[in-house]
């Protein structure tokens, strides 16, 4: 059997989708790009997105509301020298491309740059990560509204101090095709689902919130019996928990990390500092420090948009370039940014394949896909009796970081106080401080449990927000500052 040519079938999808029903091709594409380049510019493209998206959301064991919508358009980007003139149009038609182009033509400059387009459009070459299967169309609407009551009915049954259980399922049908003034037109087909699951737990006059749930790049089946099971238990579990927590000790101390979502406190301390676009511009604080020692021995951190399935994986990135696994840190040494092509232009270094974009309506810049650090050769529940007095933080909640600094603060969902290695109790409030690449040199221990988050992540950035996944393995981390409630 021939294997498919995936870039033919996801370009049929695309054009069948975005083209067609305009009476565009190939050549108005070329058309179009031809007309920015009336002006000299170094880089023109054409970025077309079409996107279906459908919620369903649970609530005291109603489904209470549905939303469903339908978004297409298109943006054209222009760039000369370190300038990007940008204009969009939700209206695919040959005049309103047309129009956008004319429009980003107001960068033009004169001196060196390129005089015309490609004459024709070739295909990049394609590749399977996931499915080009549309999700929604997975399951009937009745299915959906039943699966939303079996994950209530599984939560109430699991504990009677179980007193309100909130469930949401969410899928997207996303198809791009991207065509570039040097001749290439790529196409991706990007499915996209999530369920989720909170709970909230009474005892004693108290409450406590859990939250469960996950998703990734697959259709509405992968969340069979056993799947809802584990996110239903994940969110009873915390809720409680946190029922039995006191306020938590504050002070510096020995802080180990958990494996998988914790991960994001790497993703948003460390990885946003390794953007090409901050780097250029000199102000993170990773900038200029290529082959300088960054992190402790044994850290290794990697960027890697091709792991099949997983939220933040692309087959191309929103420029039509192939995602990549992009070493970032190796063994401690920084050796290089993420990378969309403008800024890899501007460093003269190649692209990564990490330009992404919101959607049609937003230029790219470098940006995350799954950023994971890797395993050790450490046994976890070493790792947690290892601690004399410190905190073992099991899960996060929401953070925020200074890229110019590093400096992070984050807080932990769940969250134990240990003493003599031993878990004493859970505790509730507590918040990690710290500097993002001081706290990578502190790393005193590594876990071999690297595992990555359940397909819950997304990413803002100058007002952009992405899908995008996080992993890594048990860590301890010496000195780090916690503020509590005690």
């Amino acid at each position: 059997m021939k294997p498919i040519d995936t870039s033919i079938e996801h370009l049929a999808i695309a054009r069948r989708l975005l083209l067609e029903p305009a009476g565009l091709d190939e050549g108005h594409l070329t058309g179009a790009l031809a007309e920015i380049f009336r002006h000299r510019v170094d880089y023109a493209d054409l970025y077309f997105q079409f996107t279906r998206n459908e919620g369903w959301s649970l609530e005291e064991g109603i489904v209470k509301s549905g939303s469903f919508s339908i978004d297409r358009g298109v943006g054209v980007r222009a760039v000369s020298g370190d300038k990007t003139a940008f204009a969009y149009s939700d209206d695919i038609t040959g005049p309103a491309l047309l129009s956008a182009a004319r429009a980003t033509r107001t960068i033009a400059r004169s001196g060196a740059g390129r005089l015309k387009v490609a004459a024709t459009l070739n295909p990049a070459r394609g590749r399977m990560l996931y499915p080009a299967d549309d999700p929604i169309a997975s399951y009937e609407a009745a299915m959906k509204v039943e699966m939303l009551g079996r994950v209530e009915k599984l939560a109430r049954a699991r504990d009677p101090r179980i007193t309100q259980v909130m469930a949401g399922l969410a899928a997207e049908y996303d198809v791009v095709l991207v065509a570039r003034s040097d001749g290439l037109i790529a196409a991706d087909v990007r499915p996209l689902v999530r369920l989720s699951v909170t709970v909230i737990a009474e005892q004693g006059g108290r409450r406590e919130q859990g939250h469960g749930g996950g998703g990734g790049r697959f259709d509405l089946s992968y969340f069979d019996d056993a799947v809802i099971a584990r996110y239903v238990d994940d969110a009873v579990h915390a809720a409680l928990t946190n029922l039995e927590s006191r306020p938590a000790p504050a002070g510096t101390m020995t802080v180990v990390l958990g494996p998988g979502w914790p991960g994001i406190l790497l993703h948003e301390a460390v990885g946003h500092g390794l953007e090409g676009d901050f780097n250029r511009k000199g102000s993170s604080v990773f900038s200029g420090r290529i082959g300088e020692r960054v992190a402790a021995r044994g850290v290794t951190v990697v960027d890697d948009g091709t792991i099949p399935d997983r939220r933040g994986s692309l087959n191309i990135d929103d420029e039509g370039n192939a995602t990549q696994r992009n070493v970032l840190i190796e063994d401690g040494i920084l050796r290089g940014y993420m990378q969309d092509s403008l800024n890899a232009r501007l460093m003269k270094v190649p692209a990564t394949g990490n330009g992404r974009r919101e959607s049609f309506a937003h230029l790219p810049m470098p940006r995350m896909t799954n950023t994971l650090m890797l395993n050790g050769d450490r046994d976890p529940a070493e790792i947690v009796a290892s601690i004399d007095r410190g905190l073992y933080a099991v899960n996060f909640g929401g953070g925020q970081v200074d890229i110019t600094n590093g400096k992070f603060v984050f807080s932990a969902s769940e969250a134990w106080w240990v003493e003599n290695g031993k878990l004493q109790y859970p505790v509730k409030g507590a918040t990690i401080i710290g500097n993002g690449p001081d706290a990578l040199t502190r790393v005193t221990m590594i876990g071999n449990d690297m595992s990555m988050d359940p397909g819950v992540g997304v990413c803002g950035k100058d007002g952009q927000s992405v899908p995008v996944g996080v992993g890594q393995p048990t860590l301890r981390i010496e000195g780090l500052t916690v503020g509590g409630t005690a």
